[in-house]
C-alpha cells in the first residue's frame, strides 16, 4: 500500500512540474482575427517565377486570400529585412550576412535571378494594412540580438494597422514579448532538433530541452509552430491537452497534411500547391 501511495506521489509531483515547466497562455481575444486563415510560407511564391519572401510573393498571396508567414532579420542600420536565411548565398547569390548590411546596400541584391528585391519590413506591412489579411512574423534573431529584433519589430508593425502574430524559435525573443508587449499573440517556434539535425553548434540537452519546450515557463506562448512531421511529440501533446493550446504546422506541403492538420483544429503554414483546390 505504501508502495503504491508512494508511486501516486511520485506521479503527481512530475505532472504538476511539467505543468509548470509547459506552462501556455490560453484565451487571447485577438485570435479571433487569425483563425479561419490558411498562411503562406514566406509568401505565396512560386519558384523560379515568384521567389520566396518577395513583394510579388505577399502580392500574389493577398489576390488569392491567404495570409502569409515571413521572416525579419535586424540589420546593422536598424532597418528590418524580409528574408529566411542569415547569410544571402541561398536566395541572392552573396556571402554576406544580413546583420552586416545596411538598407542601402541590400537594395542592390536580386532574389534568385529574378528583379525581385530584398524587402525591407515596412515595405511588406501596407500591403497587409490595406488587405486586412493577417500575418505571422518570425523573428529571426542572430548574435544575440533578440531583444532589440523584437522591440524594433514591435515598433514598426505599431505604425500599421496590420493584423499579425509574432513567433521565434528564440525563446528570448518570446520573453521579451512577455515582459514588455503581452497584447501581442506570441508563439514558440519548435520541432525535434536532434532528429533533423538543426540546431547548428547549440549542445544537444539544450536542443532537447527546445524540442521539448521547456522554456515554456519562462514564455507562456500563446501558441506552438511545431513542424508537422514531429507533431507527435508528448511535450506538444501535454500542451494541446492541458492547456488546450493553439497548435501552428508548418510546413505543409500537401492537401493530404493540410486537411490532418485542420481536421485536428491547427492553422497551417503552406508552400508548393493551391489548398483551394479540390
Amino acid at each position: 500500500m505504501l508502495a503504491v501511495l508512494l508511486v501516486v506521489l511520485i506521479a503527481v509531483v512530475l505532472g504538476e512540474l511539467l505543468s509548470l515547466l509547459l506552462l501556455c497562455r490560453r484565451g487571447h481575444s485577438y485570435w479571433k482575427y487569425l483563425r479561419d486563415n490558411r498562411y503562406a510560407h514566406r509568401g505565396y511564391h512560386d519558384k523560379p517565377r515568384i521567389p520566396e519572401n518577395s513583394l510579388a510573393a505577399f502580392r500574389r498571396a493577398i489576390e488569392c486570400g491567404f495570409g502569409c508567414e515571413l521572416d525579419v532579420h535586424l540589420m546593422k542600420d536598424g532597418h528590418l529585412a524580409v528574408i529566411h536565411d542569415a547569410s544571402l548565398k541561398r536566395t541572392a547569390g552573396a556571402d554576406v550576412l544580413v546583420e552586416d548590411l545596411t538598407a542601402e546596400e541590400l537594395a542592390q541584391y536580386r532574389l534568385e535571378g529574378t528583379e525581385e528585391h530584398i524587402p525591407l519590413l515596412e515595405e511588406v506591412l501596407p500591403l497587409f494594412e490595406r488587405s486586412r489579411l493577417p500575418l505571422v512574423i518570425e523573428l529571426k534573431a542572430e548574435r544575440g540580438n533578440h531583444n532589440a529584433l523584437t522591440e524594433a519589430t514591435c515598433r514598426m508593425v505599431d505604425d500599421y494597422r496590420v493584423l499579425y502574430c509574432m513567433e521565434s524559435f528564440d525563446p528570448r525573443c518570446l520573453r521579451w514579448l512577455k515582459k514588455n508587449r503581452p497584447d501581442i499573440v506570441r508563439g514558440q517556434l519548435s520541432e525535434q532538433f536532434l532528429r533533423h539535425g538543426d540546431g547548428g553548434k547549440m549542445p544537444g540537452i539544450v536542443l532537447w530541452a527546445l524540442g521539448n519546450l521547456l522554456t515554456n515557463c519562462l514564455t507562456k506562448p500563446d501558441f506552438i509552430a511545431y513542424r508537422f512531421s514531429d507533431r507527435n511529440n508528448f511535450a506538444l501533446n501535454w500542451c494541446r491537452r492541458f492547456y488546450k493550446v493553439q497548435e501552428v504546422n508548418w510546413t505543409i506541403k500537401n492537401k493530404e497534411d493540410m486537411r490532418a492538420a485542420e481536421q485536428a483544429g491547427n492553422l497551417v503554414i503552406f508552400e508548393g500547391f493551391d489548398p483551394r483546390e479540390e
